[in-house]
């Protein structure tokens, strides 16, 4: 599946979502002062083994406006997603104080959290680094394309 993310002037930016023998689908992204959500969700997905979350069950034929079940590799995997979004505002912790924070974050949501090691921390941010140099020399109405 390919993922393209283009940098709009305004409050959002565009993904579509490309998967063969299916019609693009498009999402606005709001606009955060970072990357977009959906690229930190592809930072995350695209390191972990196995692969459940937003993008994954997309790529396996879920629409992108699908509603979610809400089942714990989901949840999990969104509480990742929010725990390296809020290193990326507010700057980096200690691996395992970010694991910690997603742990305590499932366990407050009442879920179960996915393992997660502090190798795997460590290569999600080398990807989250590469993709934010990368979308800081995006010009507007100009895309940065990756592939899930």
């Amino acid at each position: 599946m390919e993922l393209i993310f283009t940098k709009r002037g305004g409050k959002y930016d565009d993904l579509i979502l490309r998967r063969a023998g299916a019609a693009d689908e498009t999402i606005a992204c709001p606009k955060q002062g970072i990357i977009p959500h959906d690229m930190v969700h592809y930072a995350v997905e695209s390191m972990l083994v196995p692969q459940s979350g937003f993008l994954s069950l997309v790529r396996d034929g879920q629409s992108a406006d699908y509603a979610t079940r809400g089942g714990d590799g989901e949840e999990a995997i969104e509480r990742l997603v929010e725990a390296f979004q809020a290193e990326l505002w507010g700057g980096r912790v200690p691996a395992l104080d970010l694991i910690a924070t997603y742990e305590h974050a499932c366990a407050a949501r009442g879920h179960t959290a996915s393992p997660v090691t502090t190798e795997a921390v460590e290569a999600i941010r080398a990807r989250l680094d590469d993709l934010t140099t990368r979308w800081s020399a995006v010009a507007v109405n100009e895309a940065l394309t990756v592939r899930f």
